[in-house]
Parts: C-alpha cells; structure tokens; sequence
C-alpha cells in the first residue's frame, strides 16, 4: 500500500465516512458508522473519531485529516462559519477551523452561504461540488450539478466558483408524509412494494400539472387507493414521484436551468437513477452522475489549505 498523506472525513447526519488517502488521492481504505450528528454515542464526538480511527493515528501519527459535513454545524462537533458565495476550494481553504480531537488536528470544511431575499445555505454539499470539479475539468467553465437527497441542491458553478443554489425539501417531505400522515398509512400496513411504473405515473402528473403544482394532488396518493385504482403497496413510489416530479417541475421552469439544461447529479447511485428516470420523463435523456466525488473534493481542499502536496485527483 502507498504511504498515506490525508485522512478525510465525511460526518453528516446518518453516518461517519472517513476514507485513508494516498499521495495521488488515490483510496487505499474507508471505513464507516452510523455515528452521524444525531446518532453519535453520547455525542462525545471526539471519543467516535478516535475509535473509527485508532489503528490510523497510531500507525500514521501526525498525518494530516480534514472534514466535511453537518460535524461542522451549530448541531455538530463545533460551529464553523459560512463562506459567502461565490466560493471554490481556495475561499473554502481559507475558512477551514481546526480543532483538537485529542488525536491530532482535525480542519473542518465551512458550508457556503447564499444571500439575497431568500437567504440560502449547504454544509457537505460544497465539497462534493469540489470534488466533481477536479475529476471533471469540463465543468468548471458553466455547470449546473444536482445533489439529490434529504434536501436536493441544485447548484450553479461558473468560472470554477460555487455561484448559487437552490434547495428543496423533497426527500425530508417524503419522509414525513411516509411517516406522519394518512398518505403513508395504507403502504405502510399493507407492506411497501416497489413499482416503476407507479413511480413513473407519480412523475408524470407532476409534470402535467404545469404552473399548479401538485398541492390539489397529493391527496390523490389516498383517493387514488380508496378508488381501487392505485394498489396501497404501492402508493409510496406514486408519492415519490410526485414529489420527485414537482421537484424537477419547478427547477426545470426556473433561471437555474436557463443556459446549462442538462444538470450532472452527484450523490447515492440509487436516487440519482431514480432522477434519471424522471428527467427522461421530462424529455432530458443525456443526464449522467460522478459517483463519490466528495473523496476528490476532500483532497483538493486540503490541497488548497497545503495540508498535502499538489498532485492530480485520479479516478479508482
């Protein structure tokens, strides 16, 4: 194995990523917990990075480790302000706050922040949109990259700089409908079953509902059960696809998309097949993702902040 230059650590708040680094940025091992922000035993945070990390720190003392993620919010591990947009690795570089995790120095990553009427913010998101700019220089002139998830992020890039972004809710409101109204219940007792086709019928009375929306369809996901024409098993998939389809209804329509219509999703394989399906619903068949590009962006923050030596971010 080569001789590791970084730890880096993705700590959101599900789970605790940390990934062991090579000098060419290359992977040479990863290990994970569900020890995210709101799940970390007693929330002694320094006490779960250290026993993730024992054998590295005494094998490797005194290598040099950065995070990203909600560890770095007011919830977290300690706050660490917000960079203004626009922003890229360097101004991320110079917002980085180091604390002691009682093994060594960890450099947590700032969130950006957006301005404006309808002030906006993102914490991890930020390095991943780093990350996909360093494995995929192409993007760095004008991009529109889209994170799928709790709260979707559809970001603007331009110049190589972070320049604005939008977020929505999709998958925290799919969460709570699921969990905590009449609208999960039938699936939920009937025991959920996957349909594409369902999924798709979700998307598509989202996209039809033009400037609408879909407040007058959600009630639907139960009428349409009680009817007798949608089975409650899978009456999740057409909730999904509503919201999913609302969702891409709404940027799609927006000035986020007006001169780069084809986004690049970043994020878990499964959802962003699943937007790909969506968009192909919406007539855009060239969308394509960049798995893991957080690694990457890890890296050429830590480049930035001369916690490790320049070298190119390769592919595994």
């Amino acid at each position: 194995m080569s001789e590791p230059c970084l730890i880096g650590i993705d700590w959101g708040t599900s789970s605790l990523r940390a990934y062991l680094l090579g000098p060419d940025a290359s992977l040479l091992d990863s290990r994970t917990q569900p020890w995210g922000i709101q799940h970390t035993p007693d929330r002694d945070f320094a006490r779960a990075y250290r026993l993730l990390l024992e054998d590295w720190l005494a094998q490797w003392p005194g290598l040099p480790a950065i995070g990203s993620g909600m560890i770095g919010s007011r919830q977290g591990w300690r706050e660490v302000p917000y960079m203004d947009c626009p922003a890229d690795a360097h101004a991320l570089a110079a917002g980085l706050v180091s604390l002691d995790t009682g093994a060594g120095a960890l450099h947590l990553i700032p969130g950006v922040r957006q301005g404006g009427e309808r002030p906006n913010v993102l914490r991890g998101e930020e390095t991943q949109v780093v990350g996909a700019l360093a494995l995929e220089p192409g993007l760095i002139e004008e991009a529109l990259l889209l994170l799928p998830g709790t709260h979707s992020k559809w970001v603007q890039v331009r110049d190589g700089k972070l320049q604005g972004f939008t977020t929505f809710m999709t998958g925290e409101l799919f969460a709570v409908l699921r969990d905590h109204s009449i609208l999960g219940r039938p699936a939920l007792e009937a025991g959920v079953i996957g349909d594409a086709q369902v999924y798709r019928r979700g998307v598509q009375a989202a996209r039809d509902s033009g400037s609408r929306g879909i407040a007058d369809q959600l009630f639907s996901v139960r009428s349409l059960v009680l009817s007798g024409e949608l089975p409650a098993t899978n009456s999740l998939d057409y909730l999904s696809g509503l919201l999913i389809g609302e969702e891409l209804r709404s940027a799609l329509s927006g000035p986020a998309v007006s001169s780069v219509p084809t986004p690049v999703l970043l994020g878990d394989p499964a959802l962003c097949t699943r937007y790909r399906q969506a968009f192909s619903l919406f007539g855009i068949e060239s969308v394509r993702s960049l798995d893991n590009p957080g690694v990457a962006g890890l890296w050429r923050i830590a480049q930035a902040a001369g916690l490790v030596t320049a070298k190119e971010v390769q592919h595994d």
